[in-house]
């Protein structure tokens, strides 16, 4: 007897998302990596990077710490996800899939930028507490803290938004999609006994 979650995982769009999951989750480690790197190596991550003219607010290093760990970990994830969660022999041409993929990555990033500040700005009603999240070993890091949270509230939007259009709008064509579509489920409606025709 086949249990519900063997059930769920021969759905296809039940794979895909366990596989995107899985790329999310190395890209994930792969984002913290450069964020750690960038905060051992850059200035201080609180500091102000750039004033914004005639405004109260500027971009702080840790804006600039979580781009440049965004653009590495966009990617990574990108050239996983092609090759692996969403593998089909129609893939349009690279760069075709990627425009796509980094232009969702950047409204997934804003997000992502909005998140962090309300956490780690000392003002916003949901920043991290100073008490324990004081910066004193990489555990009690506010902003190691900040960005894990900060990709896994974005992570949903983009699964859903590149499955549907990145990795779909840079196929051949639709029909060749559909018609793909439509002999896996084929394969998935026919049981074991009843013979191919």
């Amino acid at each position: 007897m086949i249990s519900l979650a063997e059930r769920l995982l021969q759905h296809r769009g039940m794979r895909q998302l366990v596989k995107f999951g899985l790329v999310g989750g190395t890209g994930v480690v792969i984002n913290l990596v450069v964020i750690i790197v960038c905060n051992k190596l850059g200035p201080d991550p609180h500091g102000i990077a750039v004033n914004l003219p005639w405004s109260r607010f500027n971009i702080r290093t840790y804006h600039v710490y979580a781009t440049i760990a965004f653009l590495v970990a966009n990617l990574w994830n990108f050239q996983l996800n092609r090759w692996w969660t969403f593998r089909t022999s129609k893939h349009a041409a690279w760069l075709t899939e990627y425009w796509p993929f980094l232009l969702t990555g950047l409204v997934a990033l804003v997000g992502n930028l909005a998140v962090l500040t309300a956490l780690l700005h000392p003002n916003s009603p949901i920043s991290l507490p100073h008490g324990y999240f004081d910066d004193t070993t990489g555990l009690r890091n506010r902003l190691y803290w900040g960005q894990l949270i900060a990709v896994v509230v974005v992570t949903p939007v983009t699964f859903l938004v590149n499955k549907y259009w990145t990795f779909t709008a840079g196929t051949v064509s639709a029909a060749a999609a559909a018609a793909e579509l439509s002999s896996e489920g084929a394969d998935e409606s026919r049981s074991p006994a009843t013979p191919a025709p």
